[in-house]
């Protein structure tokens, strides 16, 4: 066996700087943290390249004593506790006093700060753990911090840094999660100079959550609150309008501390759900307040878990005040008076109707197509791309003849068909089109099918730089979190080229003038946010072949859905566009398209055959 050494401070303190500071967000976070414990009322964070360049935090606390600046940045020195028995009633954010000996191993730090007491404060260099210098200098009441060529000295972290926007990005999500439980303390945050947060002092949490995430979420919060005499809950949950694809708007907070706990978030999600059983996940704001010592945040060296003593106790009191609030909330919304609705009129003049021209594919088995209605419309829309607007029955006629001369064509490009031509049966639960080819029985997913085709054209037109936009009648004003306005920058390009035509319309906000056609009658706020959040967990390590991809999927939403009744001829079409796709055995997800049972399968289920 090999003999023991005892690791000299230098390294003991990189080693400590792996768990406590991840990235510069975990710098930002650790920093302002101790600002607060500082009791500062205006913060100000400046970060450059997504702070591995540089950290700046400015705040007007209390400020630290000359004699302590050179001990607060040796390994376990903290103001915040004396005992072990301490950790289990701790009021502050931090205790352990790792953060700063762990910054300071890994950059370049200098620090300035002034007590009430001195006229002058002091300032001290420190680069990789060792002091440069310490000297007087003329300060303001408070304390600035500067973290500069974060992970200098460990080029093996710098590996695992994601780009500057995407590092931005997690920057600005930390400090709206901070401000979000100090909405009394003022927070101004710069990215390259450019302004992303600015919340003012105020008492009221909606405040600061307009601020932070914009009117439209304000507008459609409720307020949760119910006290026991051991625990309170309070804070906000929105409604369906408002609710997301991933859980990037969920904020949990336990004696104001940011924490991730699957327990509480499981227990709103749950009410949430038993009113509202959509497919996403609700937005909230919880705020837990418990006695110190019925928890346990001496889990992990973040401090973002935490544990709790009776966690059964912590679901109910969770759940029922999240169910409680949105019982009393839909039933208030359902008490109106049928006068409400007297105000209402309806249009009930018949739509002039054009007939246009509309070529048609030769490799479909059709002569005659004619659309009836404008679900119909919808369909053929996305099926045969760029056509005209609303309001318009599509009547293709083409000639044996002029059929005949088409294929004959030289400078036609005929595609090669994946499978033989099937012969539609009919429609199973309008979800699944049965169809026959010789002696097989072929069963096709509507949805799954109509989907792969959508992906394909979308993705080609894409790659060809080809897409085809429709402008809104109206362009759509979305203000955004500074965290998803952050991703749209760092994707804009990618934006652009599949078919949205976005213009910068103030902080944080974008306006959307056109989006790709292929889309058709979608929801275009519901389908942007959704791409911003597939964006965001995929972060930055994805090529951009993969983003198109996911982009594409995406905007496949407008697809036939099951339950949607069909004609022959919507069938017939659909198949028909399915046999000359590259590959229409599976949908985007990987599920499968089309289901073949061979007649043999078929007699031996029925005893026919052995």
């Amino acid at each position: 066996m090999k003999r023991i050494n005892i690791l000299d401070i230098n390294t003991s303190n990189k080693i400590a700087a792996g768990e406590v500071v991840e990235r510069p967000y975990s710098v930002v976070k650790e920093l302002i943290e101790n600002s607060l414990d500082a009791g500062s009322k205006n913060i100000t964070i400046e970060i450059q390249e997504g702070g591995q360049k540089s950290i700046k935090i400015i705040d007007d606390g209390e400020g630290i004593h000359p004699d302590d600046m050179q001990k607060a940045f040796l390994p376990h020195a903290t103001s915040k506790i004396n005992i072990i028995d301490d950790i289990y009633k701790i009021n502050t954010f931090g205790f352990r006093g790792e953060a700063l000996a762990s910054i300071a191993a890994v950059s370049n730090v200098i620090l300035r700060s002034r007590t009430s007491e001195f006229e002058y404060g002091k300032e001290i260099s420190i680069s990789g753990g060792s002091i440069n210098y310490f000297k007087d200098a003329g300060c303001n009441i408070g304390t600035t911090i500067e973290v500069n060529d974060l992970f200098y000295n460990v080029p093996a972290r710098l590996k695992f840094m994601k780009s500057p926007q995407r590092e931005s990005a997690l920057i600005s999500d930390i400090i709206q999660r901070l401000a979000l439980v100090n909405a009394n303390v003022s927070f101004k945050s710069f990215s390259n100079n450019n302004r992303t947060l600015f919340t003012i002092p105020t008492s009221k949490v909606s405040d600061t959550i307009r601020a932070i995430y914009g009117k439209n979420i304000s507008d459609n919060i409720t307020e949760i609150e119910k006290h026991t005499d051991v625990a309170s809950v309070y804070g906000y949950i929105g409604n369906s309008e408002i609710s997301r694809g991933s859980r990037n708007n969920q904020s949990v907070f336990v004696n104001k501390r940011y924490v991730k706990n699957r327990l509480i978030t499981t227990a709103v999600e749950s009410a949430f759900k038993s009113f509202l059983t959509i497919n996403k996940y609700p937005f909230f704001v919880v705020f837990l307040d418990i006695f110190p010592e019925l928890i346990d945040i001496n889990v992990h060296p973040t401090k973002s878990e935490i544990k709790f003593k009776d966690e059964r106790f912590i679901f109910k009191l969770v759940f029922d005040s999240v169910h409680e609030t949105l019982r009393k909330s839909l039933k208030d919304s359902f008490s109106i008076q049928n006068s409400e609705f007297e105000s209402f009129s309806f249009n009930t003049e018949p739509i002039e109707k054009t007939i246009v021209q509309m070529p048609i594919d030769i490799n479909s088995n059709l002569s005659v197509y004619e659309v009836k209605t404008d679900r119909e419309r919808i369909y053929n829309e996305n099926i045969y791309g760029n056509m005209p607007s609303n309001n318009i029955t599509y009547n293709n006629t083409i000639s044996e003849s002029n059929l005949t001369t088409l294929k004959e064509s030289p400078n036609l490009n005929v595609r090669e068909a994946k499978f033989h031509e099937l012969t539609v049966i009919g429609q199973f639960n309008n979800t699944y089109i049965l169809a026959q080819g010789g002696e097989e029985l072929y069963i096709i997913d509507q949805h799954a099918a109509h989907e792969k085709i959508m992906f394909e054209k979308f993705l080609k037109k894409v790659r060809e730089s080809q897409v085809v936009s429709q402008m809104l009648s109206l362009p759509l004003v979305l203000e955004m979190s500074g965290d998803d306005f952050l991703i749209y920058l760092e994707n804009k390009e990618i934006f652009n080229k599949t078919g949205f035509n976005i213009d910068i319309f103030g902080e944080n906000t974008i306006s959307i003038r056109e989006v790709p056609i292929i889309l058709g009658n979608i929801e275009v706020k519901n389908l942007f946010l959704s791409i911003i959040d597939n964006l965001k967990s995929m972060g930055s390590g994805e090529t951009v072949e993969v983003k198109y991809d996911r982009i594409a999927t995406m905007a496949c939403k407008s697809a036939v859905k099951a339950n949607d009744k069909l004609s022959i001829l919507e069938m017939n079409s659909l198949i028909s566009e399915l046999r000359f796709i590259d590959n229409p055995f599976t949908c985007p997800h990987g599920r499968p398209t089309i289901i073949k049972i061979t007649l043999n399968e078929l007699e031996k289920r029925f005893k026919r055959i052995q």
